[in-house]
């Protein structure tokens, strides 16, 4: 029988294929290979519960943003209804304060009046009664008594003149 490299290159590998199985190489390849794909389906499990932490976060920071946006509209209505209720308000008490102004100036022109009036009045009478004297003093004549009561009665206009200007 001849030996040509065909033989040999069988009984090499032959030999290389036992030595594979001696050493339980396809075994630890396959170790190997179920490990990493263990760490694959473990990395892609991984993956997926983050992303579902993430679609998670995401929801719940949309609702807080839902929830930002109704509260930011209420307090923006609260703040318009406020200034509109402060707007009333500051209007009803100035309209207040303009009428007890108003109130205060008629009756200090009440009382200015009256007091006017009884000046007048009191002038009035002490003249009246200065016109009285004159006359009584000098009452003698007729004719002295009609020319003190004209004159009485010019100093009495020219009095209440005097007075009201």
């Amino acid at each position: 029988m001849t030996i040509d490299a065909t033989f040999w290159v069988m009984v090499s590998f032959f030999l290389f294929i036992g030595l594979l199985i001696y050493f339980h190489i396809p075994q630890k390849i396959k170790n190997a290979l179920e490990e990493n794909i263990s760490n694959i389906k473990n990395q892609i499990d991984d993956a997926n519960k983050l992303k579902e932490d993430a679609k998670n976060i995401l929801i719940e920071h949309e609702k807080k943003i839902s929830n930002s946006k109704a509260e930011v509209k209420s307090m923006i209505s609260k703040a318009a209804e406020d200034a509109e209720k402060n707007m009333i308000k500051t209007n009803e008490n100035f309209h207040n304060l303009m009428e007890n102004r108003k109130r205060n100036a008629e009756e200090r022109i009440r009382q200015l009046k009256n007091q006017a009036l009884k000046d007048i009045k009191n002038t009035s009478v002490i003249i009246a009664i200065e016109a009285v004297e004159k006359l009584l003093k000098n009452s003698l004549d007729k004719s002295k008594l009609d020319k003190i009561y004209i004159s009485s009665i010019e100093e009495t206009k020219l009095a209440l003149k005097k007075k009201s200007s």
